[in-house]
């Protein structure tokens, strides 16, 4: 393992490297990256494995960020000039057509869904305007504290001296 970081040659110009991180062995090219297959050895990758690793495309944790395929098309939207999709999300069906999103009303199928019933959805939700952030209440200002009872006067006394011991002689 101290033989990596591992220079394995140059690819589109830029330098490909197979090194060992936090989340295990991957492989570098510019700024793009890819973790090994655990039947790959770090010290055993050739440049023409690693370029086929970057060949293919990123894989996505839990399937955030990951594209989603349309479950029904519609057409092109007239407000916004895009096509108009039927796409499954994490709160269940929702319709786009790219700027603004609209929720499916529970209990209406997929086969029920008209692009005219759709562009309605659409244009009532952008009628709403964006979503309200639920904001904080503010903390009611501080009562100014009552005013203390004067303390008494701290009398100064002089500071007492201590007496210098007398030498005896």
């Amino acid at each position: 393992m101290f033989l990596l970081p591992k220079n394995l040659g140059t690819y589109k110009g830029e330098e490909v490297e197979v090194s060992n991180g936090r989340f295990g062995p991957y492989v570098k090219c510019g700024a793009e990256t890819r973790s090994l297959p655990s039947e790959l050895s770090p010290l055993d990758v050739t440049l023409a494995q690693a370029v086929e690793l970057l060949a293919q495309p990123k894989k996505m944790r839990r399937g955030f960020g990951a594209p989603r395929e349309p479950l029904k098309t519609f057409g092109e939207s007239p407000v916004t000039k895009q096509t108009v999709q039927l796409l499954e999300g994490r709160y269940g069906a929702y319709v786009t057509d790219g700027e603004t999103n609209a929720s499916v009303p529970k209990g209406t199928s997929i086969d029920e869904l008209t692009p005219e019933l759709v562009l309605r959805l659409l244009a009532d939700r952008a009628a709403m305007g964006p979503s309200k952030k639920a904001s904080r209440k503010k903390a009611a200002p501080k009562k100014a504290a009552a005013p203390k009872r004067a303390a008494k006067k701290a009398v100064k006394r002089a500071p007492v001296k201590k007496k210098a011991a007398k030498k005896k002689g």
